[in-house]
């Protein structure tokens, strides 16, 4: 531990505005030999003035009595609770005054346990000084240190201007070698703090190598006038058209092969346009006609409704790779329903039938179809499908007309 120097401290008065006297070699509060009051006399209670009488000789009688404070002593008290401040905080605090003698540059450059403000740390630094409680504590809770804390600790310490001053004269170019700063401290023991290492000192010459102050480095005076060049001065002088853009072949085959594969999906929906079997219509206060020229029959449900205009098509549910004619999940929920459950179907003589070729069975006014079955769909058939319900129209005239082509032509 550094030892307490008090040509070091900064010098501010009192409480009360007179100039205390230096401390003595027990620490900071603590009153050296010179000024202790007169020591009793041997035996008795009382103070003696000048040199104290030898004791007197053991007689027959009884010893005389001890003083009352001699006969406890009481134990040293532990260090109490500091606060924020810790024992490293004020070894850290002295020894960083003992380097710089300013507080403030103790304030800015020193990172103690927690963030202090200048004020603090001026309060702190005059109660290490003038109130003897603190200072006795303090010094206990420092001495309990481990020798590898107050190791790191003296470390940490800032350099003074002397010392920084030794380490501008070193020359920036060659880089200079680990021994150059040991020689450096072996001529300057005085100066160096005690605690320097060779690394030490390397890494602050090297940091005031980088802010170009040492003795041999000239830092380049900005331009006078309006002639500073700022960011957006700099963007108006570039030229857009000496800039070359670096052709990236493997990104342009990729957008090339991208975009044929959408015109692809395009020209596919465009020729599938026309062979849309199913169209699905909300069903509003005022619906429009269930039946037109191109409609078959229609499944009405309660929210949509299902327009049948090819002789087949398929129902279930839809998914991003099964595509069907009628997604029964705009009905409602259809998470029970399979993607492929039924297949409705007209044949040539007008009659319609669906086949059941999910897991569950279909429903056809309350008679069940299971899987690998089918049933004729009548005119206003109830079709329920995993509790969907739907109402089965068909359209007769457009139906008749179906018949009798077939039987024109000959069909069955």
């Amino acid at each position: 531990m550094t030892s307490w120097s008090r040509a070091a401290w900064p010098s501010p008065r009192g409480p009360r505005g007179a100039p205390s006297p230096p401390p003595g070699p027990g620490g900071l509060g603590q009153r050296g030999g010179e000024g202790r009051p007169a020591s009793p006399a041997p035996g008795t209670g009382k103070r003696c003035r000048g040199p104290c009488p030898p004791p007197a000789p053991p007689g027959p009688g009884p010893p005389p009595a001890l003083p009352k404070r001699l006969k406890k002593s009481k134990p040293s008290p532990a260090p109490r609770d500091l606060g924020r401040w810790k024992p490293a905080d004020d070894l850290l605090l002295i020894n960083a005054v003992l380097q710089t003698n300013d507080l403030t540059s103790v304030h800015l450059g020193v990172k103690f346990s927690c963030r202090f403000t200048l004020r603090e740390i001026q309060e702190r630094w005059y109660s290490l000084l003038y109130d003897p409680v603190i200072c006795k504590h303090s010094c206990q809770a420092m001495r309990q240190l481990h020798p590898e804390a107050v190791a790191a600790i003296q470390s940490k310490v800032l350099f003074s201007k002397a010392e920084e001053q030794l380490l501008t004269r070193v020359p920036s170019s060659p880089v200079p070698s680990l021994d150059t700063f040991q020689e450096l401290l072996q001529r300057h023991p005085a100066v160096f703090y005690p605690a320097r290492t060779p690394k030490a000192l390397q890494l602050h010459w090297q940091l005031l190598r980088q802010y170009h102050l040492l003795q041999d480095q000239t830092v380049q005076p900005l331009p006078k006038g309006d002639q500073v060049l700022n960011f957006s001065d700099a963007e108006e002088l570039l030229d857009d058209g000496k800039l070359r853009d670096v052709r990236d072949e493997v990104l342009e085959h990729e957008l090339t092969v991208a975009d044929r594969r959408q015109k692809r999906e395009i020209r596919q929906l465009e020729q599938e346009l026309q062979r849309w079997q199913v169209l699905v219509d909300s069903i509003t206060g005022m619906s429009s006609p269930d039946f037109d020229s191109q409609t078959l029959a229609v499944l009405r449900g309660r929210m949509v409704r299902y327009l049948m205009r090819s002789r087949e098509i398929t129902l279930g549910r839809a998914t991003k790779d099964n595509q069907i004619d009628v997604d029964l999940a705009l009905e409602g929920p259809a998470w029970k329903i399979s993607r492929k459950q039924g297949v409705i179907k007209l044949k040539n003589n007008g009659e319609f039938f669906i086949a059941n070729e999910g897991r569950r069975p279909i429903f056809i006014d309350g008679r069940p179809v299971l899987g690998g079955s089918k049933w004729k769909l009548c005119n206003n058939s109830v079709v329920e499908i995993a509790s969907l319900r739907f109402v089965f129209l068909i359209n007769h005239e457009l139906i008749g007309a179906v018949r009798s082509e077939a039987a024109r032509l000959g069909h069955p």
